[in-house]
C-alpha cells in the first residue's frame, strides 16, 4: 500500500543522519497520501540503517496502523494532530539538531538574520515547554497554536518540528532551520545581527514562492 509514498518517506527519514539532524534513532518525517488521508512514518526506535520503505508503518488520521509490522514513532500523536487540523499540511518532520535546539534550550525563538528565513516565514516561533509521550497530544496542540503560516517552530526545551505542502518540503525546512541557527549562533556569539524587516521578508517569500527551481 501507498508503495511511492513509503519509498519517498524513507528516502527523506535517511536524509535526516545525512545532514546531521539527528542521532541514533531520534527523529522523524512523516508524508500524508491526499487521495486516502493515510500517514507514512518511520517506526519508533530503529535504527535508521535498519530502515527500509517496506518498514514504514502507515496509519489513519486516528492513529489506527493500516499496514505495517512495526510500532510507529512515537510522536505519531504529535504528527497526527498536525494533520487533522491543518489540512494544507502533507509533511511534518521532527529533529533535535544541534545548533537549533540551542535556541530551545535557552528558550528564545529563531530570528530572521538571513534571506533564507524567509521561506519559513521569518522568524521562527517558540512553542511553550510539552512533556513528551506516545499518547500525548499536547505537543501537536501547542504547534497548531503558535505556528501560524510559518514553516517551523522551535519547542522549548526539546527540538525543532517544521511542516510543509508534502513531506519533501517539511525535511528540507528543518534542514534550512539548522543552517540559519548556526549562523545566528555565531552571529550573536560576535556581536548584534542585523535582522529583516517584515517587508524584507514579504518580498524574499514571494521570490522563493513565485521564482525559485524549477
Amino acid at each position: 500500500m501507498l508503495s511511492e509514498l513509503r519509498k519517498t518517506v524513507w528516502e527523506l527519514n535517511m536524509e535526516l543522519p545525512k545532514n546531521n539532524l539527528v542521532v541514533m534513532t531520534s527523529g522523524n518525517v512523516s508524508g500524508r497520501d491526499p487521495e486516502t488521508g493515510y500517514i507514512v512514518i518511520k517506526p519508533s526506535g530503529v535504527k535508521y540503517e535498519k530502515l527500509s520503505p517496506d518498514n514504514m508503518v502507515i496509519v489513519d488520521l486516528n492513529g489506527k496502523v493500516i499496514e505495517g509490522d512495526l510500532a510507529p514513532s512515537v510522536d505519531t500523536n504529535t504528527h497526527l494532530y498536525i494533520y487533522n487540523h491543518r489540512p494544507d499540511i502533507c509533511g511534518v518532520c521532527h529533529t533535535h539538531s544541534t545548533y537549533a535546539s540551542v535556541f530551545a534550550a535557552l528558550g528564545r525563538p529563531i530570528p530572521a538574520v538571513m534571506t533564507a528565513s524567509a521561506m519559513l516565514g521569518g522568524e521562527i516561533p517558540l512553542g511553550d515547554f510539552c512533556y513528551i509521550g506516545s499518547n500525548n497530544i499536547e505537543i501537536g496542540a501547542e504547534i497548531v497554536r503558535k505556528i501560524g503560516s510559518k514553516k517551523a517552530i522551535v519547542m522549548k526545551n526539546h527540538g525543532v518540528f517544521t511542516v510543509g505542502k508534502n513531506a519533501a518540503q517539511a525535511l528540507k525546512m528543518a534542514v534550512e532551520v539548522e543552517e540559519i541557527a548556526k549562523i545566528t549562533y555565531l552571529a550573536l556569539a560576535l556581536g548584534e545581527p542585523v535582522y529583516l524587516t517584515d517587508e524584507q521578508i514579504k518580498i524574499t517569500l514571494e521570490m522563493y514562492d513565485n521564482d525559485y527551481g524549477q
